[in-house]
């Protein structure tokens, strides 16, 4: 299975990391897109519509909680672009949200190094913050 990351233009793999910038945030509205920065969820969401999907605005507990745009898959059923999301606890309030590339790993947008990432699962795991894999995400329909 082709990863989705070489067909992503370059610039998506240079996007800085900025907490303030989650969707439904004032600077997001003000100054749309990827170049002034972005939280995990806006950067996720940018790679799905650059796939042509349109995923809803939503943060992480409102994403698990969709059925609207987004339906519950299980993992061993990952297709490429399916949101993955991660916390330190089972609950889905402030969860980190990435993107399935395949082959195995995960592009996001990481806090801890400041700009986007690809990892495998186990990558995750092992660090505390990410710990909990609350489970996948599938856009239902494209734009």
């Amino acid at each position: 299975m082709e990863s989705i990351i070489s067909r992503l233009p370059a610039e998506f793999l240079t996007v800085r990391h900025d907490g303030s910038r989650f969707p439904g945030a004032a600077s997001v509205a003000a100054r749309p897109g990827l170049g002034p920065g972005a939280n995990c969820q806006v950067y996720a969401y940018e790679v799905l519509r650059h796939f042509g999907l349109r995923p809803p605005e939503l943060r992480s507990s409102e994403l698990w909680d969709d059925t609207e745009s987004t339906a519950r898959v299980a993992v061993a059923d990952l297709r490429p672009l399916d949101l993955l999301l991660y916390n330190a606890t089972e609950r889905a309030y402030g969860a980190h949200v990435g993107v399935w590339a395949g082959d195995g790993t995960v592009l996001h947008l990481c806090a801890e190094i400041g700009r986007p990432a690809v990892w495998r699962p186990e990558d995750f795991a092992s660090r505390e913050r990410y710990g909990v894999l609350l489970g996948a995400k599938r856009v239902l329909a494209a734009g």
